[in-house]
């Protein structure tokens, strides 16, 4: 069947031009902005919905998972935001207040002078050459052109690379499945010494069994949704409060707004489901109830685009040290969810060794005026698995912005910036990248 098209044309007005643009304020895009801003650049942070935050506000995630060497803004955040620091296996101790967080966060971008766009998300990019010249956004008065000297793509999906034309892979080796989607719920009422359960890695035992068998069998008997036999309870600041992680959706690329919208209605009904099972089934929890849920879907896994360098497998396994790092000690679980069924697709998750993550990675092949940051960086499936988590994302954050910064003052490419350059600012802030 043939597709219908039809040709658009419109002139656009540019609203503005910056130094730096960065699109998405999640923990990375966050990040990015103020980094760039804190090195004098003019800086934009646009983002597509009301607050800024992404998984830390409106897609209420939590714990802040991962961990990385010492004095990145993950250390700043996580302090503004009031959360104790990491344990063994790399996450707060608890979640945070994600209502707190819109304010947080606003006042972290309106501290460093940057320029906040909400409600305005990015349609198209305007191109000269191979080079990002321009953004297409979204209003309420139309569309409008935002221009830069240089280009943050922290939207999570990498959608200002695709428009671009930035070569991605997408899903695992073999069937290109892509990690399932999860609708993170709180939950009120629950008995202070109730049990709690990080994930994969917590052995919490509970009427003699570890808790997350527990669930399993009680999963396969009906007694939970298909694919959520994995019931992860984290504790909140608020007594009587635990964020549930535990719905999923399998088969769902969120890059389509139709997947989006199956995946929206069957993981609100899951909530329910969730809900009686943990009344019905675990002490402590037969008075809980719903006191919010998400405002969007948390997406593990979407496009990973190509760049100079592809972090490997191996590169976590053994702990590599790159050159031209500008994260270092990054580490967390290679956590890949089930893309076919419930829990971890590969059983017991493998641990790394705290690897680098090079400059590289944030360099889109064959396109200039652009960094990439956060989860579309370039690596593997399975590399990406570990790094794709908030902590990793805001010191990728804080490193692209500094790339993005240095490339707009020199009038150059990202590519172009030398990575002792980008290295001497995150050290002069006190960041460890070589010890």
């Amino acid at each position: 069947m043939s597709i219908e098209t039809v040709s658009y044309r419109k002139e656009l007005q540019v609203k503005d031009q910056y130094d730096v643009v960065v699109v998405g304020s999640g923990p990375s895009g966050i990040c990015a902005a103020v980094s760039a801003a804190r090195m004098g650049a003019r800086t934009a942070l646009v983002e597509r919905y009301g607050v800024l935050g992404g998984n830390l506000t409106v897609g209420a995630v939590a714990p802040i998972l991962g961990s990385v060497s010492k004095g990145t803004m993950r250390d700043e955040l996580v302090e503004r935001l009031g959360v104790p620091g990491c344990d063994e296996i790399g996450a707060t101790q608890q979640c945070h207040d994600f209502e707190k967080a819109k304010r947080v966060l606003a006042d972290f971008a309106h501290e460093a002078g940057v320029s906040i766009y909400l409600q305005t998300p990015v349609v198209d990019v305007i191109m000269d050459g191979n080079r990002v010249d321009g953004v297409v956004v979204s209003g309420k008065t139309g569309l409008k052109v935002l221009r830069a000297k240089t280009f943050v793509d922290a939207s999570g999906d990498g959608d200002v690379a695709y428009y671009a034309g930035a070569e991605y892979q997408m899903g695992r080796d073999g069937d290109s499945l892509v990690q399932p989607v999860t609708l993170m719920f709180t939950l009120h009422g629950v008995e202070e010494d109730a049990l709690t359960c990080i994930g994969e890695v917590d052995h919490v035992r509970y009427k003699g069994e570890r808790f997350l068998d527990y669930t399993t069998r009680l999963c396969k008997e009906g007694y939970l949704p298909p694919n959520a036999a994995s019931v992860r309870l984290f504790r909140t600041k608020v007594p009587g409060e635990r964020v549930v992680n535990t719905t999923q959706a399998n088969g769902i690329f969120a890059v389509n707004s139709e997947d989006v919208a199956k995946a929206e209605v069957d993981l609100r009904n899951q909530i329910d489901m969730v809900v009686e099972f943990l009344r019905r089934f675990v002490d402590g929890y037969q008075n809980c109830y719903v006191k919010s849920t998400a405002e969007t879907l948390g997406v593990r896994e979407t496009r990973r685009f190509i760049g100079e360098y592809i972090l490997e497998d191996s590169d976590l396994r053994t702990g590599r040290r790159f050159d031209d790092a500008v994260v270092h000690k990054a580490s967390f679980i290679v956590d890949i969810h089930n893309p076919t069924g419930s829990a971890q697709a590969e059983g017991v998750p493998e641990e790394v060794t705290p690897y680098d993550i090079p400059l590289r990675c944030l360099i889109p092949k064959r396109i200039d005026g652009l960094v990439l940051s956060g989860r579309c960086i370039s690596g593997t499936h399975r590399a990406h698995a570990s790094y794709r988590v908030m902590s990793i994302c805001m010191a990728i954050g804080e490193a692209s912005g500094v790339a993005a910064a240095l490339a707009a003052k020199k009038g150059i490419n990202p590519r172009d910036v030398g990575y002792k350059e980008v290295q001497k600012v995150l050290l002069d802030r006190g960041i460890d990248l070589f010890g």
